[in-house]
């Protein structure tokens, strides 16, 4: 179930400088998500999408208008306080899988909670991993494993914080389509599970039917 405010943007744009001059990824953009909700954006490509992702989440300084994440602005924090929020309140699932090669599958999922300083980071990446299905593959490097479990393995790592918001950018982009559907079922499952909110960046129109709420980006702005 869908509740108060838990992400906002107001007047949301960004410029980069070109050798032509200004040029505008994102301008205008006006946001408000319930958390718990289930919101795709959608458009094609150069539409200004992963930027928009990029903003949401604080992962970049837009050049005009303001973030919330849970009544917090992003704009009032320093970059300590930013990458402390992301830390808490935020996950992130990406179309290619940013596994550490070096680290096992639960050590993987365990290292944004010992970056935290959680001292149940292996208890809670075990139980995690359970819940994606893959608590025999624990100990095996991503190496090891196919491209649906690796995407496992970073779904259980932006869960295992409880984030507010799960940003999810392609999350099968890299997959088959059987395996890009499973993936895809393990997302809602587990948003309706914790009530992690889910953002979803897709081309695929039957992904973004699935999501209560779409947000349309034509040429950096919002058209639905």
């Amino acid at each position: 179930m869908a509740g108060k405010s838990v992400l906002k943007a107001e007047n949301l744009g960004k410029e980069v400088s070109s050798p032509e001059g200004p040029l505008t990824i994102l301008a205008g953009v006006n946001l408000d998500v319930a958390a718990g909700d289930t919101v795709s954006v959608v458009g094609p490509s150069g539409a200004g999408k992963s930027t928009l992702l990029a903003l949401l989440a604080g992962l970049d300084e837009p050049t005009t208008g303001a973030v919330w994440l849970d009544g917090a602005e992003f704009s009032t924090l320093d970059e300590d306080g930013r990458a402390h929020m992301r830390a808490e309140r935020v996950g992130f699932v990406f179309q290619s899988f940013h596994l550490v090669p070096s680290l096992t599958a639960i050590e993987n999922v365990m290292l944004p909670l010992e970056l935290a300083g959680r001292r149940d980071a292996r208890e809670a990446a075990h139980e995690v991993l359970a819940r994606v299905g893959l608590a025999e593959r624990e100990r095996h490097y991503p190496r090891q494993l196919s491209g649906g479990e690796q995407q496992r393995v970073a779904i259980a790592r932006a869960f295992v914080t409880h984030p507010a918001v799960l940003f999810a950018d392609e999350p099968t982009g890299n997959l088959d389509t059987a395996t890009g559907a499973r993936i895809i079922e393990l997302l809602f499952d587990l948003n309706e599970g914790s009530g992690t909110t889910l953002i979803l960046v897709t081309h695929d129109p039957a992904i973004a039917d699935r999501c209560r709420r779409r947000v349309q980006l034509e040429a950096g702005r919002v058209v639905v």
